[in-house]
């Protein structure tokens, strides 16, 4: 399939003759960019947060219905499909290749006559990519026992993972045909069906677990996926079709002005697609290969020990999900600034968008340090879910927070590197590192340690990433001031470190768990925006039009 890039776009506007030139477009004036992303933002971060309110309830009625034993030990090695497909083909994977190509090929539609660009890479690619997630489907339903055997072989009731693994195999397909539609929808700047993507997919699953628990029993979650897996898809393909149907009709692209041959065109842009894919690929099976390797090592503890990883995991990486969401939205505007060959646009949105990330997953650490052992018996301790499973959850929990940060950078550094749409191998050699690191120190500590061992090295793995991938932007990606990044993110991890310290005092003052978590909650926000403050930290500064047109709209309201 071919897939336009950067160079292309460039040589195509260059050589086409006068008449053929689109009329050059007034560009958008910073204040206006700034209020729609602010807008953008906004709406995201509403959906995103109404979806993990809903994952929440999802991993609440898994731990009400099923606790934490080896049934649901069973269920969540199977859950490592759904997973590894959402980081492949929704957040990472998918999107790294297909926004840059998106905003590519909406970018040649002033430059086009015929055959609109954008209609001509669906066309091309969209059927490729279905028979591929058709045929991942099947090999990992044929291969669901080996798989098994592989993700966790000390596993205690193999064949009802098998089962669950068969059943969630279906999101190979759903999730791909929901990444391929949030990457085109975002490249044309509309966010609100790609935002409740997960709203569609949680609301299936508990639905599902609760009709059909009593009798499937815990497998009843693995056909949530595929229920949610198909409204996923359903929630975005109404806008994706409009995209298409209101797309510039009889434009066509005037190959032979730029003074190539086509086939020799089509087969360059065929050789960078491939690479980037491969890239990508790659990238996206060494981070999610953390996860692999915490259940492998967690399969031959006791009863319970992936559960416990896998509910201190959902609950900690919140707040990274949340510091990633305004990078979520302004990735395609990172591509087409670097497509347009705007450095210093693309490097002052990527500092911006590097120093909000490590703020929100700071503050969020801090508080999931402070009051982890609040925050899990407030959500999972009742029916099947104990005293003593808060208690191990928790400590894995405070754990987790301490790469938190790290996980959130590595999510916002990678999509620097493949902005441009070209093949890097940097960030997958960084990954390869850190998930070496995971391994080694993981086989290391598990036996000292238990799962806040793996917990632990997971921390270590995902930070020497990100370390490594910081190390390298000014040579191998949008090239930000480091130093100046290094000295922003420093303030808010000062700040961080003093709101945990308020946050644990405050939680200690009261025996409720929900008075105790309330308090040490709004003694570590108080705290961080004060020393901010004090710090003088520019990490917020991007806020500014996200609460300014938020103020707005209430007041509109009334």
């Amino acid at each position: 399939m071919t897939i336009p890039t950067a160079d292309g776009d460039t040589r195509t506007a260059a050589g086409l003759p006068a008449q053929l030139r689109a009329e050059p477009t007034a560009p958008e004036s910073p204040g206006a960019s700034n209020s729609r992303l602010a807008r953008a933002a906004l709406l995201t971060a509403v959906l995103s947060a109404a979806g993990s309110i809903l994952g929440l309830g999802r991993d609440q009625s898994l731990a009400h219905l099923f606790g934490a034993g080896s049934e649901t030990d069973a269920f969540l090695v199977a859950w490592t499909v759904p997973e590894f497909a959402s980081t492949l083909l929704i957040e990472d994977g998918l999107a790294f290749v297909l926004v840059p190509a998106f905003s590519a090929a909406i970018a040649r539609r002033a430059h086009a006559a015929g055959t609109d660009p954008v209609r001509s890479l669906v066309s091309s690619s969209l059927p490729r990519f279905g028979l591929a997630f058709l045929a991942a489907t099947v090999l990992l339903i044929a291969g669901a026992p080996f798989l098994v055997h592989v993700l966790a072989p000390g596993l205690s009731d193999p064949q009802l993972a098998v089962d669950c693994t068969r059943l969630t195999a279906t999101c190979a397909l759903t999730f791909g045909l929901t990444g391929y539609c949030s990457a085109a929808l975002r490249a044309h700047g509309c966010y609100l069906p790609p935002a409740a993507i997960y709203v569609a997919y949680n609301i299936g699953i508990i639905a599902t677990m609760l009709v059909c628990g009593t009798r499937f029993g815990v497998r009843s979650a693995a056909m949530g996926v595929a229920v949610g897996g198909c409204l996923m898809v359903a929630v975005q393909l109404p806008a994706f079709q409009r995209r298409l149907n209101t797309a510039k009709a009889n434009v066509k692209l005037a190959d032979e002005a730029r003074g190539e041959p086509g086939g020799e065109i089509a087969a360059k842009a065929r050789a960078v697609h491939l690479g980037l894919i491969a890239a990508v690929l790659t990238f996206a099976l060494c981070k999610q290969s953390q996860v692999f390797i915490e259940r492998f090592l967690a399969s031959s503890l006791a009863a319970g020990s992936i559960s416990h990883l896998n509910y201190a995991q959902k609950v900690a990486q919140l707040p990274m999900s949340f510091s990633l969401m305004l990078c979520t939205v302004t990735f395609p505007v990172v591509a087409q600034a670097v497509a347009r060959g705007d450095i210093a646009a693309a490097r002052a949105r990527v500092e911006r968008d590097l120093g909000l990330a490590a703020c929100v997953v700071l503050v969020g650490a801090a508080t999931i340090f402070a009051c982890a052992p609040q925050i899990i018996q407030v959500l999972f301790q009742r029916g099947a879910f104990t005293a003593a499973d808060t208690a191990a959850t928790a400590s894995v929990m405070r754990v987790y927070a301490l790469g938190l940060l790290g996980h959130s950078l590595v999510g916002a550094l990678v999509r620097s590197y493949f902005s441009a749409g070209r093949p890097t191998w940097y960030p997958v050699g960084a990954m390869a590192v850190g998930m070496a690191a995971t391994a080694g120190v993981g086989a290391r500590t598990v036996d000292l340690w238990g799962v806040r061992g793996i917990a632990g090295a997971n921390a270590f793995g995902i930070t020497l990433t990100a370390v490594l991938l910081l190390a390298a932007m000014d040579r191998r990606s949008v090239p930000v001031d480091i130093s100046k990044v290094l000295a922003e993110m420093g303030k808010p991890l000062l700040a961080a470190a003093g709101a945990t310290v308020a946050g644990l005092m405050a939680a200690a003052s009261f025996t409720s768990p929900l008075a105790a978590g309330g308090a040490g909650c709004l003694a570590v926000a108080a705290v961080f925006v004060v020393l901010l403050w004090a710090l003088r930290a520019q990490s917020l500064a991007p806020l500014v039009p996200v609460v300014r047109s938020a103020t707005r709209r209430l007041r509109h309201a009334r």
